[in-house]
């Protein structure tokens, strides 16, 4: 049986992305610091040494086959640069990029060949509203470092990045709401879900990042 970890498993696609390996055969274990329901659920702040390395020990596993560094804050708005703590920032880059370096550390000798790293990023490292900039910085940062890995790692170990868009499980969504992506509607949790199953098995696929968000980033627009 195969064996994957899921970094922020009890969120809405994380959980999404466990029930899917499971669904697919795999043993899956969750890393998360908020108990979940899928798989099995390791208490671990990714962004703390300490507790990563914690985290693996109580695991126990001697391989790994996947990897997927979903964990991390969500995307709040900061306030304006120059108002914002450096807290702030340490708090968010610490869980996005700080926590995919500890926990893809940690994996990579327990790695088979054919291990496959999948990086959680999202469209915003390419498109911002302003607010979100530390999330943006965190986000491309794991894009950029996708790269750098898949190139240090090859080719025994893959390394890829999915970059959602709107993804929800929201019901009261509108029609303009749908209708402004053009694949006609927004993004659900499996989508991320099936991308994930998808780079997990694409044995000539490494070091991209894939767009999963309905053609927004390709759409241009214009104000009337």
């Amino acid at each position: 049986m195969k064996r994957a970890i899921v970094t922020g498993g009890a969120g809405l696609i994380g959980t999404a992305i466990c029930e899917a390996l499971i669904a697919e055969g795999w043993e899956v274990a969750s890393l998360d610091l908020k108990q979940g329901h899928a798989g099995r659920q390791i208490r671990c702040d990714i962004s703390d040494e300490a507790s990563v390395a914690a985290a693996f020990e109580a695991l126990g596993w001697d391989r790994i086959d996947l990897v997927v560094n979903n964990g991390g804050l969500v995307g709040t708005a900061t306030p304006d640069i120059a108002a914002t703590p450096l807290a702030d920032w340490t708090a968010m880059t610490g869980s996005h990029l700080t926590g995919a370096f500890l926990v893809t550390r940690a994996a990579v000798p327990l790695m088979r060949a054919g291990g496959s790293v999948v990086m959680m990023a999202s469209t915003r490292a390419l498109m911002s509203e302003g607010w979100d900039f530390a999330y943006a910085a965190a986000k491309g940062g794991l894009v950029a470092m996708t790269r750098a890995l898949a190139v240090q790692l090859g080719p025994r170990i893959r390394v890829n990045a999915i970059a959602p868009g709107w993804i929800t499980d929201a019901v009261d969504l509108s029609e303009e709401d749908h209708a402004q992506h053009p694949a006609g509607r927004v993004g659900r949790p499996a989508d991320i879900a099936e991308a994930v199953l998808y780079l997990a098995g694409a044995g000539f696929v490494t070091g991209q990042t894939l767009p999963v968000d309905g053609g927004m980033t390709a759409k241009m627009i214009y104000l009337d």
